[in-house]
């Protein structure tokens, strides 16, 4: 599940049994070991990225299996099989961000 407030996205996987759980997308250049979600007490899974305007194929890998967010903004096909994507608008008054840092913060 993905939730967005202006260009701040909110992920969210529940995935209670995992030991780590990574997402992994087109905004990190699809490196599965670099973005680790925060584990929450519900068995949720969790990460916040500031991310510029655009439309962002993502997936989750749990334990090292990919799995795809149907709740998340729709479902295309990528290179290897489906992915999530996440839109994040242009905002009225917000200066463009095509250097945002894409820094996790707690969710």
């Amino acid at each position: 599940m993905v939730t967005i407030q202006g260009r701040r996205a909110t992920f969210r996987f529940l995935r209670p049994q995992a030991l780590a759980v990574y997402l992994v997308g087109s905004f990190n250049l699809w490196r599965p070991d670099e973005l680790l979600m925060s584990h929450s007490a519900d068995g949720s899974w969790g990460v916040t990225l500031d991310l510029a305007p655009g439309e962002y194929p993502f997936r989750y890998c749990a334990d090292g299996q990919w799995f795809v967010d149907y709740a998340a903004f729709g479902v295309e096909h990528g290179p290897f099989g489906l992915d999530g994507v996440v839109r994040i608008p242009k905002t009225p008054g917000v200066p463009a961000c095509a250097d945002c840092p894409h820094v996790p913060r707690a969710a």
